[in-house]
């Protein structure tokens, strides 16, 4: 087992924030269990990282309960489940650990949101001396609105901001900035046909 994929944060929290109905990828599970699915029959190891900020009163603090996973994904026996609250899902948790323990040495990166904690993680994993694949459509995000927006506008006005940063702005950026440099960037599909058999 030299390969491992690393599902971030595909949890409840993001589905109940508003903005998740601009996201780039409203159907991300059936992609990610795609690629999960893949890695169970190679052999690979598979490792879910949940994001939480306890007490903070969010749909990110565990009390709200929606720090889970996305309704159709399930961990299997021997799945590490980890969670951080960093970005990165490296800073906060024991995955170097379970990485090194496992015989890791490249590293799948799938998830939510695309350039937050899904990018840090791909580029802190390289840094790492991983051999690291990201994705790109096994992953999503939202709008992100200009630093100097009003904060908690509605939906509507976020979209309407000629300011705001579209999603495919977004992914096309971090495809750029990751691209020859922290990862490979590939699709579900060419991850699942060109991986090797058996890691």
């Amino acid at each position: 087992m030299t390969r491992a994929v690393v599902v971030i944060d595909v949890q409840e929290s993001f589905r109940r924030q508003e903005i998740w109905a601009a996201s780039s990828n409203p159907e991300i599970v059936g992609s990610v269990r795609r690629l999960v699915e893949d890695a169970r029959e190679r052999g690979d190891l598979v490792v879910w990282v949940l994001h939480a900020e306890p007490g903070s009163g969010t749909v990110f603090d565990p009390a709200s309960g929606f720090v889970r996973l996305m309704d159709g994904l399930e961990v299997r026996d021997g799945e590490p489940v980890l969670t951080k609250s960093s970005h990165n899902a490296f800073t906060t948790t024991n995955l170097q650990q379970v990485l090194t323990l496992r015989g890791v040495r490249e590293v799948v990166v799938c998830g939510i949101r695309t350039e937050q904690c899904c990018e840090t993680t791909a580029r802190l994993a390289s840094d790492l001396g991983y051999a690291v694949t990201f994705v790109v459509d096994a992953t999503a995000t939202t709008p992100i609105p200009h630093r100097d927006a009003p904060r908690d506008r509605p939906v509507e006005e976020v979209l309407a901001d000629p300011l705001t940063l579209g999603t495919d702005e977004i992914i096309e950026r971090t495809v750029y900035a990751l691209a020859g440099r922290f990862a490979k960037v590939r699709t579900v599909g060419e991850v699942v046909a060109t991986a090797p058999v058996g890691g």
